[in-house]
């Protein structure tokens, strides 16, 4: 495996930011410590910008080489933000903070961009501009959105975009990169059922919202099975169910269902607005009871344009010697998404090895894939713009 030399002489000090990152772990927009991390490691290797605040807590570097005559300018993108997550490892690293786990790896991403940026800021080895991506609130919070409001992709003049993401079952330092849909759109809903409370004895003088909003669950599976394409992988999950009562013998007036919709064609997302509206609206008819749908356009599918999902597996299979081509799109979404919908580039996937699964309380990123990871981006920036 051809890892850069002086990034494998760094392993160590990069496992140590990705360990005290992990540590202090931050939630959506709350990620201060982490951008101050970052932003005081940019500085010291020498990056020409820095500058912190962009999309409220998201941090931009920017390195140029030594020579600048291609004019092309690329971003490289990390995520930091944790989930709301208690974590159950025994690790010496854990998470401080009960509630608070880096559950999917963006303390990884952010130590391996953090590497690459060391080592690019030393060589300055390309004919270009590499822009430095560190976001704040992927996970469900729209951070892609914020720093593309806050003009980064026209400020730094960022022509293309990639990004990286630790992936368990793939081998350890092993990329996965495809053309078109990697990942898909991630939509989210909630119906509120409004019926009649009363006692629990008493059920035929009430509407129990319970009941009918069990139907309506029921009801909303029909939506993938029986109305869309079967062709077109579609996903609707119901994942939470909440009422106004917590005793054992009301009836509430009101129930909250929330869910999850994951899908890769965007006509789709039509379908299936109209459908959750009919189902949930005339069931909840149906038994006396009312029901209300609010439908939360979140992330659309992450597409990776043809010309940079090769260059991306092309610079993958210098770092690895293989690269998996054909790896079915995963139905998780991402918001880089929105960052792909701005300008052309490609995510890609590097192999966590034989690990917890992503968003498990005993999930731990692979510190062995960080030399990979950092020679990807660095190899990325030197082949993609190379000295005259």
């Amino acid at each position: 495996m051809p890892i850069k030399n002086r990034l494998s002489e760094l392993h160590t000090e990069i496992v140590g930011w990705r360990r005290d990152i992990h540590a202090h772990p931050e939630l959506r927009f709350e990620e201060h410590r982490t951008a101050n991390l970052v932003a005081e490691q940019l500085r010291e290797f020498g990056c020409d910008e820095v500058v912190t605040e962009v999309g409220r807590t998201g941090v931009v570097g920017v390195i140029r080489g030594h020579q600048n005559t291609t004019g092309i300018t690329i971003g490289f993108r990390a995520d930091m933000d944790a989930l709301p997550l208690q974590e159950m490892t025994d690790l010496p690293h854990a998470s401080i903070h009960p509630g608070k786990m880096h559950a999917c790896g963006h303390d990884g991403h952010t130590a391996i961009l953090l590497g690459s940026a060391k080592y690019l800021a030393e060589t300055r080895n390309f004919d270009g501009t590499v822009v430095l991506i560190f976001q704040p609130a992927e996970e469900g919070g729209g951070g892609a959105k914020a720093m593309i409001a806050d003009g980064m992709m026209d400020r730094w003049n960022i022509q293309e975009v990639y990004g990286m993401h630790n992936w368990p079952g793939i081998p350890v330092g092993q990329f996965a990169v495809r053309e078109g849909a990697q990942m898909a759109a991630a939509d989210f809903f909630e119906i509120k059922v409004t019926g009649r409370g009363g006692h629990a004895a008493l059920p035929h003088q009430a509407v129990d919202t319970t009941l009918v909003a069990s139907h309506v669950v029921v009801s909303v599976q029909s939506i993938v099975s029986r109305n869309v394409d079967p062709l077109k992988a579609l996903v609707v999950s119901i994942c939470g169910m909440r009422s106004d009562s917590d005793t054992f013998n009301v009836i509430p007036e009101e129930i909250i269902l929330r869910g999850t919709v994951r899908y890769f064609d965007p006509l789709v997302q039509t379908q299936i607005i109209n459908r959750l509206k009919v189902l949930a609206e005339n069931t909840a008819n149906a038994f006396g009871a009312s029901a209300e749908v609010a439908y939360m356009p979140c992330v659309p599918p992450t597409i990776n344009s043809p010309e940079a999902a090769a260059r991306a597996a092309e610079v993958a299979l210098i770092i690895s010697g293989s690269v998996i081509r054909d790896q079915d799109p995963v139905m998780p979404g991402e918001d880089f998404a929105d960052m792909l919908a701005e300008r052309p580039g490609a995510f890609l996937f590097i192999g966590n090895g034989d690990s917890a699964a992503l968003h498990n309380p005993a999930y731990e990123f692979n510190d062995d894939a960080i030399p990979a990871g950092c020679s990807w981006f660095a190899e990325m920036a030197e082949s993609r713009m190379p000295m005259a």
